[in-house]
Parts: structure tokens; sequence; C-alpha cells
């Protein structure tokens, strides 16, 4: 295992994202179709938030309707906005990060992923499931 490899070579660099003024629709298709749990919401390449799919689906009826009741979903998600429901306070890494520093970074915080941010910019993201992968593959 490479432990001082930077985050750069296990990252996402393609990143979905989402601006504060989609709406939790779009949000909702976005991570259905693309099967991913976390999105970054920005204003142009700036990262302002993250919005992951377990902040959605606390706001969905599907726990409690039927799983397929998508009315009452869109009823419930035209309420809130993307601003309300993102988290604002998003910690990021840089490209030059060693997977080591990410993975103690999200192994002793409550999050899944993290926005790589260089120049202020979004450059990509790395989640658990990328350092899952990583670690199996030095198996």
């Amino acid at each position: 295992m490479i432990r001082k490899a930077p985050i750069s070579t296990i990252m996402t660099e393609s990143v979905i994202t989402l601006k504060k003024t989609d709406n939790l629709e779009t949000a909702e298709y976005l991570f259905k179709h693309h099967h991913i749990r976390h999105i970054p919401v920005v204003e142009g390449k700036t990262v302002i938030g993250m919005l992951s799919y377990t902040d959605l689906l606390r706001l969905s009826f599907s726990d409690i309707t039927n799983e397929y009741d998508s009315d009452a979903d869109a009823m419930v998600y035209n309420m809130f906005s993307i601003n309300q429901v993102m988290k604002k306070k998003v910690a990021s890494v840089s490209p030059s990060n060693s997977i080591k520093e990410v993975a103690e970074i999200l192994a002793s915080k409550e999050f899944h992923a993290l926005p790589v941010v260089e120049n202020n910019e979004l450059v990509g993201i790395v989640t658990t499931t990328d350092l899952i992968k990583y670690l199996l593959k030095q198996f």
C-alpha cells in the first residue's frame, strides 16, 4: 500500500453537482440515475454545500407510505429548497492530501464524502466507497 499516494489518484473527477436554485426532484433524479449518494452544491466552481441522499430521504414519505408514492414526495420536495436541506459547513481536502489523511478524516467524522478543492474550485469528490475500493485492490 502506498501510504503517501495523493487522493487525486482515487477521487472521482467528473463530479455531478447541483446549484442551490435546483429543486429536490432534480436532486432525487441525479441520485438515482447516477447511483450516487453525495452531490456537492456549487456556485460556479465553488462548493457552498453538500446534499446527501440520506438528507433527501429524511424528507421522503417512502418509509411510511407506498414506496412508489412519488406524488407525496414531490409535494414535500416542493416545500423545501436545496439551500434549506444541504449541509452548509462542508469540510474539503486538496488533491495533494494523502489517501491516509483523507481516510483519517472520514473515519473520525460523521460524513462519508469530501469535495476535493484546489484554488477554491471543485476538482473532484472522494467517498468512503472510493477508499474501500482502493483498499480492496491492495489484497
